[in-house]
């Protein structure tokens, strides 16, 4: 069989059984496994949980749970509900204030957390009511939040990137790094969006009560004294300073990621044995399963990947891949356009860790062959990757937000989402055009890179 019949017949069969419905995790072991059968010799098969922990055995990886363990003890606390809160007391006067108060919440709690359904899930429980008792529209308020969270997995300490450094034995710390710029420039963004459709919604609002006398929520404004203000702050002080603690520990050099994540974790139940006095195994309970069952899931699905990759390496389909596409002769920008398509149709089926994993054998190499810096497309495949967690039909946010505001429609959510798509895509030819936007942070910090 030729090479680009055996790719064709893998991808093929890899798209029909995942459109059977099976998990993703199964879906790629089972292929992995059908080919190894198939087409490796027969004694490849007795080696498939060698292959799949040599694959896994690396010490980056084990801060995945770790990370995760922290962001379930924020999570499932009221620190997020806190922060939310104090957040929108002190931006109470800035036009627009409540929305861009989400989007900092969102940012902070991210680079907490480092879970974009977490952060959904924590800042819009308490987030998409509050703004929806003020007159903001629901899909406005669900599409601030959904966009919002998906900065977990741009700001660290993002599992996304954890991965994306396995893939492609770049620095952690530096990828880490890199993605700071990046994310304040999307907060920016979201910021001023947020603030002119306030504007917009409130204009429209005040017409209605000139001609009508019907007076909404949004005319009204709640004022919080400096008391009540400061009052809030020492709630929320101490995981803020969790937060500049561990990325202290994880640039100063003082710890590994996995340390860092290790200490992280610690922390954060300390602190919400403290603040919130959870510290009974009653109360311990869901954050522990809840750590047990994501951690599960995840390793198990980058297991099956890294399997699923290994035999497409095996088999030279990567490799082939690779070099078919560095004989085109593509120009570097088409070449790069081409390939963060490729993502953002991969985005409508898979998430994130798949993508990645899947891949990042094919498309490294010419990437690097153009003479593209992987630290840089790590973060712009992030945030295109951000963008398949709220573009439809397959949006993990969407549906998250869904669960949380169940009232509100789903059209109104996809239209409410669009926009901060189209900010995505600004911010993409922004760091296109601009890299130092993403690599200026980690070149400042740590020296230029290789």
């Amino acid at each position: 069989m030729s090479m680009l019949a055996l790719g064709l017949l893998f991808g093929t069969v890899t798209l029909v059984v995942m459109a059977t419905g099976m998990p993703i995790a199964f879906s790629l072991g089972f292929v992995a496994v059908v080919f190894m059968a198939v087409f490796m010799p027969a004694a490849s098969l007795d080696t498939v949980t060698q292959n799949v922990y040599e694959e896994m055995a690396s010490i980056t990886l084990l801060s995945i749970p770790l990370f995760i363990l922290k962001g379930a003890a924020i999570g499932r606390s009221d620190a997020g509900r806190d922060l939310y809160l104090a957040m929108h007391a002190w931006m109470q006067r800035i036009p627009g204030g409540l929305g861009i108060a989400n989007v900092f919440t969102c940012a902070l709690f991210a680079a907490m957390a480092g879970s974009s359904p977490a952060t959904c899930s924590a800042i819009g429980s308490a987030g998409i009511p509050e703004m929806r008792r003020r007159g903001y529209s629901p899909g406005f308020a669900a599409g601030i939040i959904a966009a919002g969270g998906t900065l977990g997995i741009l700001l660290p300490p993002s599992i996304t990137m954890i991965l994306y450094a396995v893939a492609a034995e770049v620095s952690l710390g530096r990828l880490f790094l890199a993605g700071i710029g990046p994310g304040l420039l999307l907060v920016a963004l979201f910021s001023l969006y947020a603030a002119y459709r306030f504007r917009k919604e409130w204009r429209a609002a005040d017409a209605a009560y000139q001609s009508t006398r019907t007076r909404s929520a949004y005319l009204e404004q709640k004022t919080y004294s400096l008391h009540e203000k400061i009052e809030m702050l020492p709630r929320v002080l101490p995981f803020v300073i969790l937060l500049i603690g561990v990325m202290f520990a994880l640039y100063g050099g003082y710890a590994t990621p996995s340390e860092t994540a290790g200490l992280g974790a610690v922390l954060a139940l300390a602190l919400i044995a403290i603040v919130y006095h959870v510290w009974r195994p009653a109360q311990l309970r869901p954050i522990l399963a809840a750590t047990l069952k994501e951690s599960t899931m995840l390793m198990f699905i980058i297991g099956m990947s890294l399997l699923f990759s290994y035999v497409m390496s095996y088999l030279h389909i990567s490799q082939s891949a690779a070099q078919a596409i560095v004989a085109l002769h593509l120009s570097k920008w088409l070449l790069l356009a081409a390939i963060l398509l490729m993502v953002v149709i991969l985005g409508f089926f898979l998430p994130p860790v798949s993508i990645i994993l899947m891949t990042a054998p094919i498309i490294l190499p010419p990437l690097k062959a153009a003479g593209f810096d992987l630290i840089w497309f790590g973060v712009l495949m992030t945030i295109v990757m951000e963008m398949g967690l709220i573009h439809p039909p397959v949006g993990l946010n969407i549906f998250v937000i869904k669960s949380i505001a169940p009232d509100i429609p789903l059209a109104d959510l996809m239209w409410g989402v669009l926009p901060f798509v189209g900010l995505m895509l600004i911010a993409i030819v922004l760091i296109c055009v601009l890299p130092p936007i993403a690599t200026g942070f980690p070149n400042f910090v740590m020296g230029p890179g290789k």
